[in-house]
């Protein structure tokens, strides 16, 4: 079943506050799943995006991503315990809801976004890529990745990006907001950095478990250079919701 919604809430903190969002880290995410109306949870730390490696993570920057069974649950999230946490944390946030459109592959077993229809979407698009790498793998998975890190920097219409993750090593993702649907597509089937990278996967084995899906994006609610958002605010062509 495809959900009503996903939302993804991201959070920057001081960096004093580290240790507090280290702590949330590990007890936070079992009292997300129990929320009423959650179908699927994880809290997840986040890297630049410069290079999805291990030494790329960004320890002032957190997030959740959360499916829903309905916008009415969804709304209670920032008055929740959890979200109330990190509110406090943080010293600024935005939340993203989001529309399944396409989804394929697990997360931890599951299928998360259920099985969307896609359909015409006009405005930006999110694409959310996460990976368990197999150990033997690893090295040889960050040493391709630079090149597609490269390219993706200079892509058309790439709105912001940066990496997830649930853990430091070999739990990878990443997080990319693009203008619309077309230029999602000319990077990921047509730039022949990120072309290499797909033919290699299957021969090179790299992946325990992966999972790819693509969102319509929807409101967006707060400070969206949390996200490294490169659009103006104020732009319609390029954004919609409240900045």
């Amino acid at each position: 079943m495809t959900p009503e919604l996903v939302t993804l809430h991201v959070w920057r903190i001081p960096r004093t506050a580290v240790p507090r969002a280290l702590a949330r880290m590990a007890t936070h995410p079992a009292r997300l799943r129990r929320m009423p109306g959650v179908r699927f949870a994880k809290l997840l730390g986040t890297g630049t995006g410069t290079g999805f490696g291990p030494g790329d993570t960004d320890l002032t920057r957190w997030a959740a991503l959360v499916v829903w069974d309905s916008p009415a649950a969804a709304a209670g999230f920032d008055a929740s315990p959890v979200g109330r946490s990190w509110a406090r944390l943080a010293r600024a946030g935005v939340q993203v809801e989001l529309r399944p459109l396409t989804s394929r592959g697990e997360w931890s077993g599951r299928r998360p976004f259920g099985e969307p229809s896609g359909g015409p979407v006009a405005g930006p698009v999110l694409a959310l890529t996460r990976a368990r790498l197999r150990a033997r793998r690893a090295v040889t998975f960050w040493r391709a990745i630079p090149p597609v890190a490269a390219a993706l920097h200079g892509a058309p219409g790439l709105l912001a990006r940066f990496g997830v993750g649930e853990a430091p090593l070999g739990w990878q993702g990443t997080v990319s907001v693009w203008r619309d649907a077309a230029d999602l597509v000319a990077f990921a089937y047509r730039h022949p950095e990120h072309r290499a990278a797909i033919t290699r996967t299957p021969t090179e084995g790299w992946y325990a478990e992966e999972l790819f899906a693509r969102f319509a994006v929807g409101d967006v609610v707060g400070d969206r250079t949390v996200l490294g958002w490169a659009a103006p605010a104020g732009d319609p062509e390029t954004a919609r919701g409240n900045a």
